[in-house]
């Protein structure tokens, strides 16, 4: 709130002009993207999470100058907007900019440390919205199994999957042990793909269990010995965000 009382925003659209062409259709305010991502990673949000904030919290709200009643947009927008900040150093320009009006203002003090950490704002938001995704693509394929070929759930699905993917997922905002819970999710996707591959007589494979098996390859990898691995870009490399699957109900949108 002091940030929108004193700066009116931390940063202006003017400050992405070089992001954009100049061409084409409008697209949302670059600006309110960045304070997006900031406020995503301050509340550990996932995109989705951070998407329904924006539709719903007065806070949110006020600290991007959106009307109340404004519907806000896509969470797939915050993945293209991180793959443009990750290019040339932007992130890091663009936090120190916005410490050096910060520090104008008065809200921070000259003698006090700052740091941007910019590449672990970006992976910290991408690992929890990718855990969300692959988490919520094995819950689909199960309701999708369940309605066709339930049979083939037998022996397989217990009480624990149960728990795990009875609902819709939506994580807290700092789940315990990401990393582990990246790679339970990931064995019980394999052991499901494995299940529905002996293709059994009358069926066929839907959307959501293909859009499983996409998912499943862009972020996970088998090492030497046979281990499932969590993909980074470090580790395994990470698909580019236009061919990158961010919803198993839909593995066009972007």
């Amino acid at each position: 709130m002091w940030v929108r009382d004193r700066l009116d925003g931390l940063w202006c659209d003017e400050d992405f002009a070089g992001w954009y062409p100049r061409d084409g259709r409008p697209g949302l305010s670059p600006a309110q993207l960045a304070t997006i991502s900031v406020l995503q990673f301050l509340l550990g949000l996932s995109d989705r999470q951070a998407a329904e904030a924006v539709r719903c919290r007065i806070d949110f709200k006020y600290a991007l100058a959106m009307e109340l009643d404004d519907p806000g947009f896509h969470h797939s927008v915050l993945a293209d907007f991180r793959e443009r900040l990750a290019q040339d150093d932007r992130a890091d320009r663009l936090l120190d900019l916005a410490l050096a009006r910060l520090k104008e203002a008065g809200l921070v003090r000259d003698r006090t440390a700052q740091r941007t950490d910019s590449t672990h704002v970006l992976a910290a938001v991408r690992d929890l919205t990718r855990l969300e995704l692959v988490t919520e693509a094995v819950r689909a394929a199960l309701e999708e199994v369940a309605r066709t070929a339930a049979h083939m759930l037998v022996g397989l699905v217990d009480e624990d999957w149960g728990r795990r993917y009875g609902r819709p997922v939506r994580l807290g905002k700092n789940p315990t042990r990401p990393k582990t819970r990246a790679l339970a999710a990931g064995d019980d996707a394999c052991r499901l793909l494995e299940r529905l591959h002996r293709r059994e007589p009358g069926y066929r494979p839907g959307p959501q269990a293909e859009a499983l098996r996409q998912i499943v390859v862009q972020n996970y990898y088998r090492d030497a010995t046979g281990r499932l691995r969590w993909r980074t870009a470090d580790d395994g490399g990470l698909p580019p965000s236009s061919s990158a699957v961010v919803s198993p109900y839909d593995t066009t949108a972007r």
